[in-house]
């Protein structure tokens, strides 16, 4: 059957499974990937897998396996591949909320600052913490801090709410570990250090123009000071009844974070240095520094320190450490279920036959490119209304012209393009808006106008860079 066809019917699954029927994304991916599966001709299949490297009788056994198992093995490969990382990187968040760690970050970050830039320390803090953390936990953290801010300086309420956000969305989207920019770096097959400095180079680019905005929004529109809504977490509000005694050490709180960062970034660094220099590092270094920066390794080494840290503090011990993994796990799990999916529908649409499809595509330079994987991600993510399953469907797509000699650059700008596509336009059908909405006392207009408008800015500064970067240092 007919590449593109095929695909048009597994968006249409994801959409009208998601939007209309309202099933979970779970299900729906898994649904769509099996669609794919079924209805892809054999000898498209079998031509896919000798392109990958496969003798011709391999391919052609690969090819007549049953659908349903080559959905099994494809989501398979991908939970080989992100699982261990997203289960660790889902219990050093956990450990860095639990143990407090995250709001002695949070506070020594204000701190240095000081409360003339109390937005900029916001920022910072969403950012840093939205590494590791999920953006609605970082949201729900950082909110009554900005509450306090706003009550005790009478003033910027809004323009604090928003630099949480302009941080910690930046952050979720194009930084790994968070799952989005994990499953699109690995389907990719870009180095994972090299996706979290990208990330953190053009992502902060792209906050600080969110920041441009929130302080121009907040002359024009002040959105006055609100108490928190039902439904907040109270142990949350509480946060300046707990002294820095009862927190832990600033180095323990932020090792979590920082380890897995130099370790997996190592690797590309050190590599990078000693290629530009034309040296040649004893056989031990390399060695070294690919075991530890190995990506499960890196997340298992931070998620022992933020268990440890769990468990040196007060009111810590066992049980905290227990309950802290299962509720980790617990939430982690269903993220991990979801990106697999994404791993097997996106699978399923490379063996369709699709790379041939785009590959008669002239993509030579990538100027139009680019803005075409930004547009495709941005309708995805309007319409159904997630950012990380907006990036899984996209990638899933454009991952055949993934190649360097197709793009006429490093694959890193498509990922880094795919993650600000990921980010408008949030409205009513994003849980986000809501908890952002709700946690904040925003109404939905203001929501929109603040947060929408935003997330847009941020997403387009994001393209822009992204796009100049990929023709001033192509990389290839």
């Amino acid at each position: 059957m007919d590449p593109l066809f095929v695909l048009l019917v597994g968006i249409v699954i994801v959409f009208v499974g998601i939007l209309y029927f309202k099933l979970h994304a779970f299900f729906t991916l898994t649904l769509a990937a099996m669609a794919v599966a079924a209805l892809s001709a054999p000898e498209l299949i079998s031509g896919y897998w000798m392109g990958e490297g496969k003798s011709a009788a391999e391919a052609a056994s690969l090819a007549s396996s049953p659908f349903g198992l080559r959905v099994a093995t494809a989501f398979g490969v991908t939970c080989g591949k992100i699982g261990i990382v997203i289960c660790m990187a889902s219990i050093i968040g956990k450990c860095l909320l639990d143990s407090g760690a995250a709001l002695r970050i949070v506070r020594a970050i204000l701190k240095v600052l000081g409360e003339k830039r109390a937005p900029a320390a916001m920022g910072a803090s969403g950012f840093f913490l939205g590494i590791p953390v999920f953006f609605d936990t970082v949201f729900y953290l950082l909110v009554p801090l900005a509450k306090a801010l706003a009550a005790s300086t009478k003033k910027n309420y809004g323009l604090y709410v928003l630099a949480i956000i302009a941080g910690g969305s930046i952050a979720h989207s194009q930084i790994p570990p968070t799952p989005g920019p994990l499953f699109v770096a690995e389907q990719l097959g870009i180095d994972i250090g090299m996706m979290m400095i990208s990330g953190i180079i053009v992502g902060g680019i792209a906050a600080i123009s969110g920041m441009v905005y929130a302080k121009w929004i907040n002359k024009r529109k002040p959105i006055p000071f609100r108490d928190l809504e039902e439904g907040g977490d109270e142990k949350m509000q509480k946060w300046d009844d707990v002294t820095d005694k009862d927190l832990p050490n600033l180095w323990l709180s932020m090792t979590p974070i920082i380890l897995p960062l130099i370790l997996l970034s190592g690797k590309t660094i050190i590599t990078g240095i000693a290629g530009s220099a034309g040296l040649t590092l004893p056989a031990a270094i390399p060695s070294i520094v690919s075991l530890l920066g190995d990506k499960n390794v890196a997340l298992t080494l931070g998620a022992s320190v933020g268990l440890f840290t769990l468990f040196q503090t007060k009111g810590g011990g066992q049980m905290a450490v227990k309950s802290a993994m299962q509720s980790a796990l617990s939430s982690g799990g269903i993220v991990l279920m979801i990106t697999c999916a994404g791993g097997a529908f996106g699978g399923m649409l490379q063996q369709s036959g699709i790379r041939g499809v785009v590959e008669q595509i002239d993509v030579a330079g990538g100027m139009w490119f680019l803005p075409m994987a930004f547009v495709l991600t941005a309708m995805i993510r309007t319409v159904q209304g997630s950012a990380t399953v907006a990036m899984i469907t996209s990638v899933g797509i454009l991952g055949p012209m993934a190649a360097p000699e197709i793009l006429g650059f490093h694959p890193i700008y498509l990922a880094m393009v795919i993650g600000f596509g990921s980010k408008p336009v949030p409205w009513m059908n994003d849980s986000g808006f809501w908890v952002i909405s709700k946690m904040s006392g925003m109404t939905e207009g203001e929501t929109l106008t603040n947060f929408s408008v935003m997330a847009t800015i941020m997403a387009v500064v994001g393209l822009i860079v992204s796009m100049i970067a990929s023709n001033v240092l192509p990389l290839n």
